[in-house]
């Protein structure tokens, strides 16, 4: 059996294609202005990659804020329960789901089977989302994919105690005035959004066993800096972006089995 999950999201589109227990391909491409197009693109190079042709997908399930703009999905699915259902099969254990995207962030509660029980989303405020770390990380004028290692290396953290993206950039800029190190300031900014999700994540109750997934989980200062909030370990898959697009290609084979 061979399907495929498809996550369009506000930054980057993801493809997974699934047969049976293996996932046999992958893509992610920026998702610019044409949703449409660049989900047919991220399609047509999952499938190149697998040596596969769309006739012989058995379902497709698209989920993400741009999935009504899929034209050849079969279904669609919710962002919330499709990163539940993809964090599940890669962490059977896992109880919690943080999932920090481009523009809206979640807390997902599981049950042992991987069904959603409870969740909570940040969707009306930038703080605490992707697009407020890249802000932040153009604000210092560090390259996104450093802000993270460059925050390990802080002595202070920096205070950014406004949780408003507009005020928290102008404490950064007076930060940066006042001559705070530069590591200081980037320890800060990610601290003032673990605030944000722990604030979050303690709604959902208390879970051991927590998954982050999301291209914010690639930030390895982030981790770090909800960890010792949440006084856990959190497991972050090898490629956490995806794993929204594979909870679709999961969901996409249920359909089929049902």
């Amino acid at each position: 059996m061979i399907v495929a999950g498809i996550d369009v999201g506000s930054l980057t589109t993801k493809v997974v294609i699934l047969k049976d227990d293996k996932i046999l391909s992958t893509s992610i491409l920026s998702t610019g202005e044409e949703g449409a197009v660049i989900a047919q693109k991220a399609m047509d190079e999952a499938l190149k990659k697998a040596s596969l042709s769309f006739d012989q997908l058995e379902n497709t399930v698209a989920t993400g804020y741009g999935k009504k703009s899929v034209t050849f999905t079969d279904n669609t699915k919710s962002e919330m329960f499709c990163h539940a259902k993809g964090a599940h099969w890669l962490f059977p254990f896992a109880r919690k789901v943080i999932d920090i995207g481009a523009e809206s962030s979640k807390v997902i509660r599981l049950n042992e089977r991987g069904d959603v029980e409870d969740f909570t989303g940040n969707d009306k405020c930038a703080a605490g989302t992707g697009i407020f770390l890249d802000t932040m990380a153009k604000a210092m004028e560090v390259p996104i994919e450093e802000v993270g290692e460059l925050s390990l290396k802080h002595e202070k953290k920096a205070s950014i105690s406004n949780m408003c993206a507009v005020f928290a950039e102008s404490e950064v800029v007076s930060h940066i005035h006042r001559g705070t190190p530069r590591n200081d300031i980037l320890a800060g900014i990610l601290e003032s959004i673990a605030d944000r999700i722990f604030g979050m994540s303690n709604r959902m109750g208390t879970q051991n066993d927590v998954v982050m997934t999301g291209g914010v989980a690639k930030n390895i200062g982030m981790v770090r800096a909800l960890e010792e909030k949440l006084g856990v370990k959190i497991w972050v898959p090898e490629n956490p972006q995806i794993v929204g697009a594979l909870g679709a290609a999961l969901i996409a084979r249920n359909f089929v089995t049902v």
